[in-house]
């Protein structure tokens, strides 16, 4: 039997219930109700009803947002973060029939597009968010941003008004299309119900190839129209594919390399999982490894080869490094101003995107997916000397790491951030998972924290305040068994504090690191070097460790550096979300 809905106030119409109040049987046939038949809650006519399913063959009852669901549970989309509304519930419905999709429910649409985009970032793997029409689409923009600007891919299923009242004076109604076209890779709307599957599969096709957001918005009534599957076309799905340079290009990169003096590695994202091999090359060319801010952890700090970040947040040394090297291998590496890559130095450079290679006036291009590349440019890389380079590095980086040991200071109150980070070094396991925020937490983690090769994700391009506790969840959620952190300040936390709520809805025990400054560390820094007084940067706090329990979740105070390392340790261990609040210093250096 089917169901009817009215399209004015939502009842339903169910053939097997009938309708006893209104005298109609069950198994009525909603065609054989009388012509003059009336909503019984609103009294709109016979008319204003649709029919929200169909029977198949072998009696599956299927929707336009079973069919949208089942494609992307096809595609390998298992994780939802939502928050249900008035115009996507035909979609939630949908979610909620699949025992093969995780459906998390947020407290604010932003964060459900940053933890999307940190799932990907993870795992390489798409993630699901759905939101309604309007404000719940417009909450979305700063994650897809993120997604954006990092190369994420994300699917975002926003829903629509009804197709009839579109035009001024719709509830909760904007132009979807236009608002998310700066952000999206491919955007559009299902208008035509048989159009759903090639939309749908058109836009995971985009997300995935060009590694990027997609959009597709569903108005309120399409969702719910009966809809056979077997009737619509669809794309086909692409598994990940080699983007590699024909041989002459590979021989003419390991040609330079192969005559470089004094050359060096630098390791982006791009690289990523791909320690092994860039720790190989270091070894064939005695070449030190630096990396981008988002590599940091690509290979343990105390690997022979390695120095550090390059960039804002990295060692001086770092910068004498490439600018006196005769050539530069950027694996996979972004070009921002953050890490400023010198681009007057010759360079080797290999990065998936064209649109990337030729950052320099003396550069050999190597258009291709370092995960294809390296396993075949390795072999025709010439073995050097040991010479005196790795002695060299290794006085370099015994000098730096007195300089961090310095600035550690553990008998300093209030608790200094680099001793935070030294005994967070200590303390999170090799394994882990960090998610750090933007601020003066990031700066001194980039600065101070020493990897022992965790996985570590943040908000790249964007640096959105907020990214690290949205970002946690998702870490938790994709590897469940593996220790996840979050490294946040008191600003960029209490953006996104009510997601804590959300971790402990779900049993999600992840560890919340806030340095507690009272400020909006970072821009109290940009004041002082632009010579405006400090103004509008104190934050009024609460004690987050009692919000903490207030939510379901554990909560420690730490105002003195001997009881850190102990209660970070606990921290870890706990099977609840806990909050450890460090009171920290708001001064940079002493």
């Amino acid at each position: 039997m089917a169901r009817w809905r009215c399209r004015v106030c939502g009842y339903v119409y169910d053939e097997d219930s009938g309708d006893r109040a209104g005298g109609i049987n069950p198994g009525t046939r909603f065609l054989d109700l009388p012509s003059d038949w009336r909503c019984p809650v609103c009294r709109a006519e016979k008319t204003a009803f649709s029919r929200i399913d169909m029977l198949l063959d072998g009696g599956v009852t299927t929707t336009v947002s079973d069919v949208i669901v089942d494609e992307l549970a096809r595609w390998g989309v298992s994780v939802v973060f939502s928050i249900p509304g008035t115009s996507s519930l035909g979609i939630i419905d949908a979610i909620r029939k699949r025992s093969d999709m995780r459906y998390i429910a947020v407290r604010h649409e932003e964060n459900a597009a940053l933890a999307a985009s940190a799932f990907n970032k993870l795992t390489g793997k798409i993630a699901a968010c759905v939101t309604i029409a309007g404000p719940g689409a417009t909450n979305l923009a700063t994650g897809l941003y993120d997604a954006k600007e990092d190369h994420a891919a994300v699917i975002s299923i926003n829903g629509q008004v009804e197709t009839q009242y579109s035009g001024p004076g719709g509830f909760q109604e904007i132009d979807q299309d236009a608002f998310f076209r700066p952000i999206t890779v491919f955007n559009n709307t299902i208008y035509d119900k048989n159009m759903t599957l090639r939309l749908l599969t058109m836009a995971l096709r985009h997300a995935s190839i060009q590694r990027g957001v997609a959009q597709i918005s569903v108005p309120n009534d399409i969702q719910k129209e009966p809809l056979d599957p077997r009737c619509c076309i669809r794309e086909s799905r692409l598994e990940g594919f080699p983007v590699m340079p024909p041989a002459a290009e590979l021989r003419k990169a390991a040609d330079r390399i192969n005559r470089a003096v004094k050359p060096v590695i630098i390791a982006g994202w791009g690289a990523w999982g791909l320690g092994e091999m860039v720790g190989t090359m270091a070894s064939l060319l005695k070449a030190p490894i630096l990396t981008t801010f988002r590599a940091k952890g690509i290979l343990p700090d105390d690997h022979p080869w390695v120095f550090g970040i390059l960039g804002n947040v990295g060692a001086p040394a770092a910068r004498s490094l490439v600018e006196s090297a005769d050539l530069l291998i950027t694996l996979g590496a972004g070009f921002s101003k953050m890490t400023g890559i010198p681009l007057d130095v010759p360079m080797v450079q290999v990065d998936i995107d064209p649109m990337k290679l030729g950052k320099g006036p003396d550069c050999v291009p190597v258009w291709g997916n370092c995960a294809y590349v390296l396993p075949e440019l390795l072999p025709l890389l010439t073995k050097r000397e040991d010479g005196t380079a790795q002695t060299q590095l290794l006085t370099m980086k015994g000098e730096w790491q007195i300089q961090l040991g310095l600035e550690a200071d553990e008998s300093a109150l209030p608790i200094r951030p680099p001793y935070i980070m030294k005994v967070l070094s200590d303390v999170i396991p090799a394994d882990g998972i960090i998610s750090i925020d933007v601020g003066e937490n990031g700066w001194w983690f980039g600065r101070n924290f020493r990897t022992k090769g965790q996985n570590m994700i943040m908000s790249g391009y964007l640096a959105t305040m907020g990214f690290a506790l949205p970002g946690a969840i998702a870490a938790k959620i994709a590897y469940p068994e593996r220790q996840v952190f979050c490294i946040t300040g008191d600003g960029g936390f209490a953006m996104a504090m009510a997601e804590f709520l959300t971790a402990v809805k779900y049993e999600l025990p992840i560890v919340v690191v806030i340095l507690n400054n009272h400020q909006l560390g970072m821009i109290q820094v940009e004041q002082m070097m632009e010579d405006y007084p400090n103004f509008g940067t104190d934050l009024h706090n609460p004690d987050f460790s009692h919000f903490a329990e207030s939510c379901g979740g554990a909560g420690f105070r730490v105002e003195s550096p001997k009881d850190l390392r102990d209660t970070l340790f606990r921290a870890g261990k706990s099977s609840l979300p806990v909050i450890v609040d460090i009171e920290t210093d708001k001064k940079r250096f002493p």
